[in-house]
């Protein structure tokens, strides 16, 4: 079903696509194809571009002077997916028009029309735009759920918090030897956006019966987590000296203590105490140790 219009670029791609003899589809997707999604002034546009032949449209980015002047952008190879070439542009432009386009043949929407589930892209939501064959007109609905984290298995749970330790003492390693931006990425990258990022995750959707898309990188945070938990983690941030390294550890192992063991007992599992009491004492021995 084809849907009108929001806005003045909306209306220009689809002209764009209608003159254009090879682009045979266009779908929006992602937050701009949800009812009531919130946007802002710097919000992307997620559009799906369906062509007979993507080739010419990964080889030169020509045709991108259409939507404005490129400031900078990234190129996906092109790789098989739905059984038929796919890529994808992240492009920045000039002002504030960013567009991320995935470029996909009629033959990969043919393809998810015969599959039992929407592939996680189109059911988080789309709306078609333009639709010159009819590809879409077998496409399911979208349930929006994809992307909104599941409940963990036990095992899960329990691999996120083993690991979360792990990475604890990689950190305290890195600290001893000196290799202090090592250290930070592993605690910043790893241990917080990787195993806290899920334990965090879990906890909203705990308080939010498992229905919050909470997004990538802790984005939304701030507007959904618990005051007293986002002040913790706002806490764990600091230096890449060594002492505040070791200090940024102990605050984000103390939030991760306190967010698992509130998982754990909403979800009835066990928190793994004797990981976190070894693991710990480790790395206070570490620091200990002279060089």
């Amino acid at each position: 079903m084809h849907e009108q219009p929001n806005d003045a670029f909306e209306q220009h791609i689809i002209a764009w696509g209608r003159a254009r003899e090879d682009v045979r589809a266009l779908l929006i997707t992602s937050t701009r194809a949800i009812t009531g999604g919130v946007t802002d002034a710097l919000s992307d546009y997620d559009i799906i571009l369906v062509a007979d032949d993507i080739t010419p449209y990964h080889a030169s980015r020509d045709w991108l002077a259409a939507f404005g002047t490129v400031l900078a952008l990234f190129r996906d190879p092109i790789t098989k997916e739905f059984g038929s070439p796919s890529s994808g542009y992240v492009i920045q432009f000039e002002g504030h028009l960013k567009i991320d386009f995935t470029l996909w043949t009629p033959a990969a929407l043919r393809h998810i029309a015969a599959l039992p589930t929407l592939p996680d892209e189109l059911d988080a939501g789309y709306r078609v735009l333009l639709d010159k064959d009819g590809l879409t007109d077998n496409l399911r609905a979208p349930t929006y759920q994809a992307y909104i984290p599941k409940p963990p298995s036990a095992q899960q749970y329990h691999d996120c918090v083993e690991t979360f330790f792990l990475d604890c003492l990689y950190v305290a390693k890195y600290i001893w030897r000196g290799d202090l931006n090592a250290a930070h990425r592993v605690l910043n990258e790893f241990a917080k956006q990787e195993e806290l990022r899920f334990m965090l995750e879990w906890r909203l959707e705990i308080d939010h019966d498992w229905g919050l898309k909470t997004g990538p990188y802790l984005r939304c945070i701030e507007t959904y987590l618990r005051p007293d938990l986002l002040a913790d983690l706002q806490a764990t941030y600091g230096g890449i000296q060594p002492e505040a390294l070791w200090h940024s550890l102990y605050r984000t192992r103390d939030l991760m203590h306190k967010v698992a063991i509130e998982v754990a007992q909403a979800l009835g599992f066990a928190y793994p105490e004797s990981i976190e009491e070894k693991a710990m004492a480790y790395a206070a021995e570490i620091r200990q140790m002279k060089r």
